[in-house]
């Protein structure tokens, strides 16, 4: 247990048996009457948001939530393999709860893998991931870097917008919040 007075970004809450991550919060004390805490919510498992305000000094139950390094494996079926690099151990984390995080993944790839009493919650990538352009479009002569994109597949299977010039072969880094292109990588 812990009191409005704690809360950080990040932390995980548990609210009528659901957990919710403290996305972002803001102690209000008014001229009148007492003081609360406004906070915006976001629920670990449906990713959905909702705004809260607590009475300043309220007991909040927080959840005790491991997070880890792990290298991906493979996929089993609709399951998705990681295993833990500190322990070797095995975990099958489904695909729903994998969400978005399954159009970056490569083999042997370090993710942060969150779980709450043995059962995974979610997976964190990191803000970028380098990954190859399987299949584009030919760019034409006359294409430059200003203008227009065109759609190109990445080695995971997953589709995004490039520029014009983009080849296929071409190692590119990608926003994997929201899928954008941020430029080519030399190797």
């Amino acid at each position: 247990m812990a009191t409005t007075n704690d809360l950080k970004n990040g932390t995980v809450l548990k609210i009528d048996g659901q957990l919710w991550t403290v996305v972002e919060f803001q102690h209000v004390k008014p001229g009148k009457g007492g003081a609360f805490v406004r906070t915006k919510l976001k629920n670990v498992v449906s990713g959905k948001t909702v705004d809260k305000t607590f009475n300043a000094g309220l007991k909040v139950e927080t959840a005790n939530v491991d997070k880890r390094d792990m290298q991906y494996l493979y996929k089993d079926g609709t399951d998705y393999v990681f295993m833990d690099t500190s322990t070797y151990d095995q975990l099958h984390v489904p695909q729903t709860t994998v969400g978005d995080a399954s159009n970056f993944l490569l083999e042997n790839q370090s993710v942060l893998v969150a779980t709450h009493d043995g059962s995974p919650l979610y997976v964190e990538m990191p803000p970028s991931v380098v990954l190859e352009i399987t299949y584009t479009e030919p760019g034409l002569q006359g294409d430059r870097s200003t203008g227009g994109t065109k759609p190109a597949t990445l080695e995971t299977g997953h589709e995004i917008q490039v520029p014009l010039f983009i080849e296929a072969g071409t190692k590119v880094k990608v926003d994997t919040r929201d899928s954008g292109y941020l430029g080519r990588v030399n190797d």
